[in-house]
């Protein structure tokens, strides 16, 4: 009897460590995904800010939970289990999707740098309150907006999770992704409430009788409209590096090695001549030569999206708005 029972707790202990090592794996998997998509955060935590311009103050903490609260369930209910039926049934279809992620987010980053170098009023047209509307309806239509942002933006973190545990049994990959689609939510979206309420928080301090209380407010205050510049200048690049990242990789994965090769072998011959600084310089070299083909890349799909890939969403969802309204007459 002793002896079963001491077998049973040895076997028990076995189970626990292997729970434990693969819960370890996981963890170790999701932090290597999670810097894989660091680019596509940063630009999240840059352009989240702007669903809150010109709402009340109030307001701005309700309406990024509500948002957070979107790209959760982006994530956990439709992305998920979307991204582990096509491992199960078309692993092969990964790359192609990755790539047109890539794709898109060159897209995205090609328009920011056109925005930076030509800015318009574009972004103030946004801003403004339609006429007609009261501050609900123009909440929810910015939520809406913001969940929809963050549905494609979601989709390409949870496709750069999924490529980097493709080998990894299935129910490691879930468990991959639920840790890193929850991670990432709680990261942008913290962020960006700390972003959001910095200039009260600033006001505050400046308005404090503590001289350094008062001082730091000020630079508060003073500081976030540059720092919010760096962020969406920070954020615009690494959309650039990561999508033009993803094209180069993918293109290796397909069979195309050369412009993979051609990164790897500029990175380390300028690395080998700073040996000081080898690795700062190898990845800065192939972030910089990523960029620029993401940028190159964006200019091309451009015209694409523009004159082929838009009209022809536009004219399937009037054909279904079309479908809808006759359904509703009948």
């Amino acid at each position: 009897m002793s002896t079963g029972l001491i077998a049973l707790l040895d076997d028990i202990s076995a189970l626990v460590k292997v729970a434990a090592k693969s819960l370890d794996d996981a963890g170790a998997q999701a932090a290597k995904a999670s810097g894989k998509a660091a680019g596509i955060v940063i630009d999240d935590a840059a352009v989240t800010p702007r669903y809150v311009v010109g709402l009340a103050a109030d307001r701005e903490l309700p309406i990024i939970r509500k948002i957070a609260i979107g790209s959760m369930k982006n994530k956990l209910l439709f992305l998920l289990p979307g991204a582990l039926l096509l491992s199960f049934f078309a692993p092969w279809s990964i790359t192609p999707l990755l790539m047109a992620g890539g794709a898109f987010l060159c897209l995205e980053g090609y328009h920011k740098v056109m925005d930076f170098l030509k800015p318009g009023d574009a972004g103030a047209e946004k801003s403004a309150a339609p006429e007609g509307q009261t501050a609900a309806e123009i909440e929810n239509e910015r939520v809406a907006g913001a969940i929809r942002t963050d549905f494609i933006l979601s989709a390409e973190i949870m496709a750069i999770t999924l490529d980097s545990v493709a080998a990894a049994p299935i129910w490691l990959q879930g468990g991959v992704l639920a840790m890193v689609g929850i991670s990432m939510t709680l990261l942008v979206y913290g962020a960006v409430a700390v972003i959001v309420k910095a200039d009260d928080l600033g006001v505050a301090m400046a308005q404090s009788a503590n001289r350094v209380g008062n001082a730091l407010g000020r630079g508060i205050v003073i500081g976030m409209p540059f720092f919010l510049k760096a962020l969406t200048i920070v954020g615009m690049v690494a959309m650039l590096w990561v999508g033009g990242g993803i094209m180069i990789h993918g293109l290796h994965l397909l069979g195309v090695h050369g412009p993979e090769e051609m990164v790897q072998h500029a990175a380390k011959t300028l690395a080998a001549s700073v040996p000081a600084m080898g690795g700062l310089v190898n990845w800065s070299v192939g972030a910089g030569i990523s960029a620029l083909l993401g940028l190159v890349i964006g200019a091309v799909v451009d015209p694409l999206a523009r004159h082929a890939i838009v009209p022809i969403m536009k004219r399937m969802k009037d054909a279904r708005r079309g479908r809808t309204g006759s359904g509703d007459a009948a």
